[in-house]
């Protein structure tokens, strides 16, 4: 068993004596270590978005003093923001796929395209949170406000999050600065991106369209 170890920890050294950079080490899961990472993070952030879900579900009745959701929601405007950020998740795709092919052109193309719908959502948030506020919905207005503004606003800093990270990744990628396999890390960003896509499927669902 030694004389594999020492055999497979040569055949990863390099020409010039360092490691090779596409080396994968791997769990006992059979995902690698930072894909492992990846998920256990999302992991916490489902309990995360669970809890802020469940005190909107139990909050949303409770908005004596000012508007309701019936009363401000625009559901065509948020369905628009919302078909947007569902196709930037298709543009993910693309560029994962893209990564797997080591097309840094198209890579970067695509991952620029998902920023752009990811900011283009975001702005469309910020547009609605202002109008709330000048139809009387602050965030301290009602237990309703707080707990809308608190779940949605906390999806917002995600997806902003998201775009940051994607830009990174696109200025890494032009400078070749990416560590380890190129394309792991696009699908590790991947993976954040549609999360937050299908957890903003969940907070439109419960907040938008079901009536409280």
């Amino acid at each position: 068993m030694a004389d594999i170890a020492v055999h497979e920890e040569d055949h990863a050294h390099t020409e010039h004596g360092g490691y090779d950079d596409h080396v994968v080490h791997a769990t006992s899961t059979g995902l690698s270590n930072n894909k492992l990472a990846m998920w256990l993070f999302l992991g916490s952030e489902c309990l995360l978005f669970g809890g802020l879900i469940s005190t909107y579900m139990l909050y949303r009745g409770r908005h004596e003093g000012g508007p309701g959701p019936s009363q401000i929601f625009d559901i065509p405007l948020t369905s628009v923001s919302s078909f947007i950020l569902l196709m930037s998740s298709l543009t993910m795709v693309l560029a994962v796929n893209s990564a797997k092919r080591k097309d840094d052109r198209n890579t970067n193309l695509w991952l620029v395209v998902t920023a752009l719908l990811g900011a283009l959502f975001v702005g469309g948030q910020v547009y609605e949170f202002t109008a709330f506020y000048q139809e009387g919905l602050g965030f301290t207005t009602s237990l309703f406000g707080s707990s809308f503004y608190t779940l949605t606003g906390f999806h917002g800093v995600h997806v902003t999050v998201g775009v940051i990270m994607l830009l990174a990744l696109v200025g890494a990628i032009t400078r070749n600065r990416v560590t380890g396999d190129k394309a792991e890390v696009v699908e590790m960003v991947g993976l954040y991106w549609h999360f937050v896509d299908v957890v903003w499927v969940i907070i439109f669902t419960l907040v938008y369209l079901i009536p409280s």
